[in-house]
């Protein structure tokens, strides 16, 4: 078919998943030995190590890890500017889901809030047969409604930093997140594992705010960026609010997992006089390679080691927000503080090195993945969408000419276990019946702004992105271990040309990460296997959480007035 248009220390806790995925895994020189993962050897575990293909073999740990989340409404000021604020277990960002490469990890979400829905999507997460647990509206299941609780289960099969955070609406970017660390086997050694660290734009007014604003305005331009969920503000009374800081001891090296959590700003992340080496992107270790700064789109993830190489001193720690595609006031205040003495309290006197501004993805040729895994060099299914603005009496972005809507109240995972296979124009669905098969996507815009591209349920190959209009003449495709990721930036003006393999049945969907542009409908789904997926799904769950949503939308008169995602 062709369509034309948070700081947190880590903690060590110690089956088989089988279906062809590649055409080729290809040698690696590490070989299987039982070892213990230490700071002088990271790429063991166990009896598993950076060889392992994660995507058929997992460690049976035997290991559930269980959290208690409460969706609640709250107020606080981040950014020392008072505001209502949505969140998790009282705390932005949320508590951060620690888990062993493996474990099963078990999520009881309760709604607190007094007149909203809600749901938490578990960025990155593969959900190999598990896709009811994705947590998207519309898609995986109904919102959950206020009062109501759920119950989220997935094994960690992949191992390395994401985050969770609310599929409903625009929620997420008014505190509704939190880390994901699954700890594993990695590239480089470290002595320290600092946790996640959230990069997010932040406004004073609400999200859902901001985003009726975008239908009919365009972007808005939001107030601040916060570091790990915290920042200062030169308000009307003076400076509020306080700096994220980290003390380094010399000579330690330390890993950072660097999240991008924002709505609309992407960030090019550096220490001042330090040096840090790439270990992972998103949920895949990569051949280590070493920068000043790194060039982190929305809701993409990067793992870097940073090694003290100070005895004194206090440096700027900077997330610079891009302005080619973020529109963010404060764009020199995204600060936070490296003490080599944890006692000053003095600024920084440190500067930046020079950096281009630029929303463009790392370098392709940096990205190489460890395990190596070829692409195939032709595609079963291969489809080209073009993502476009469409302007009437409200914004709306479109992809493959279509401003995608699915019902809140009747998703995909309903109509297939109601034995329904009818999809309307709207839902931009592109069915995928053949199981184990190559799919080449080719995403394309004239618009001058690039966009961040999330696959979920999924990694997929990077075969080639770049500025203008694809040409399958001119532009040679990276089949050969390409970088692999579940978000890739669309290059403004430009192509993204990826491959994935159809492993993992299910409703999957695909779609901008910039808040207003999921909202205005920059999206499509993929129905992979729908034969399938009845077998997987939990009818009584499913029907409950719907039947709750249902009593609460005819009691107080909700109407979906958004893509539904």
């Amino acid at each position: 078919m062709h369509f034309s248009t948070a700081f947190l220390a880590s903690i060590s806790l110690s089956g088989v998943l089988a279906a062809p995925f590649v055409d080729k895994v290809r040698d690696n020189p590490l070989t299987k030995r039982s070892c213990e993962n230490s700071a002088s050897d990271r790429s063991c575990w166990g009896d598993y190590d950076l060889s392992t293909n994660y995507y058929e073999e997992v460690p049976d740990t035997g290991v559930t890890r269980e959290y208690w989340f409460e969706v609640q409404n709250i107020t606080a000021a981040p950014d020392g500017v008072e505001r209502v604020v949505l969140c998790v277990n009282g705390t932005v960002p949320g508590p951060t889901i620690i888990a062993d490469w493996g474990d099963t990890v078990v999520v009881h979400l309760t709604n607190a809030m007094a007149n909203n829905g809600t749901s938490l999507h578990f960025h990155g997460i593969r959900q190999n047969m598990t896709n009811q647990n994705d947590g998207v509206p519309a898609i995986t299941q109904c919102p959950l409604a206020p009062g109501d609780s759920m119950t989220y289960t997935w094994r960690a099969t992949q191992y390395g930093s994401s985050w969770y955070h609310s599929h409903f609406a625009v929620q997420a970017w008014d505190g509704i997140f939190g880390g994901i660390l699954i700890n594993g086997p990695a590239t480089a050694n470290y002595d320290e594992d600092l946790g996640n660290l959230f990069l997010n734009d932040w406004s004073h007014q609400t999200a859902e705010v901001l985003a009726l604003s975008a239908a009919t305005s365009g972007p808005p331009t939001l107030d601040n960026c916060l570091i790990n969920g915290t920042n200062t503000y030169d308000a009307d009374t003076g400076t509020v609010g306080s700096r994220f800081e980290t003390t380094f001891v010399a000579g330690t090296r330390y890993r950072i997992r660097l999240v991008n959590g924002a709505a609309d700003t992407h960030f090019r992340f550096t220490i001042d006089n330090h040096t840090m080496e790439v270990i992972q992107t998103d949920f895949v270790p990569i051949v280590p390679y070493n920068t000043t700064a790194v060039s982190i789109g929305m809701g993409q993830r990067y793992d870097v080691i940073v090694t003290a190489e100070f005895d004194t001193g206090d440096f700027w720690m900077r997330a610079i927000p891009q302005e080619s595609c973020s529109n963010t006031d404060n764009v020199d205040n995204m600060l936070g503080i490296v003490r080599y003495d944890s006692s000053s309290t003095s600024d920084p006197s440190t500067t930046s090195y020079t950096l281009s501004d630029s929303c463009d993805d790392e370098d392709i040729t940096t990205l190489v993945p460890y395990l190596a895994m070829d692409a195939s060099t032709t595609a079963s299914v291969s489809d080209d969408f073009l993502a476009a603005l469409s302007i009437g009496t409200t914004i709306k972005w479109t992809m493959g000419g279509v401003s995608f809507v699915s019902e809140w109240d009747y998703p995909t995972l309903k109509a297939i276990n109601e034995g329904n296979d009818t999809w309307s124009s709207e839902q931009n669905v592109v069915v995928l019946d053949t199981a184990n098969e190559w799919v080449y996507f080719i995403i394309e815009t004239t618009f001058a702004q690039a966009h961040p591209i999330h696959l979920h349920g999924h990694d997929f190959w990077v075969l080639a992105s770049g500025t203008g209009t694809y040409d399958s003449s001119t532009v040679t495709l990276q089949t050969t271990n390409g970088p692999r990721r579940d978000v890739a930036m669309l290059p403004a003006s430009g192509y993204l040309v990826i491959a994935y393999y159809t492993d993992n049945p299910g409703a999957w969907l695909m779609h901008c990460h910039i808040a207003w542009h999921a909202s205005e409908g920059f999206a499509l789904q993929l129905l992979e296997r729908q034969t399938e997926i009845p077998a997987l799904i939990d009818g009584d769950s499913l029907n409950s959480t719907c039947t709750a949503w249902d009593t609460y939308v005819a009691e107080y008169d909700i109407e979906q007035d958004d893509s539904g995602i």
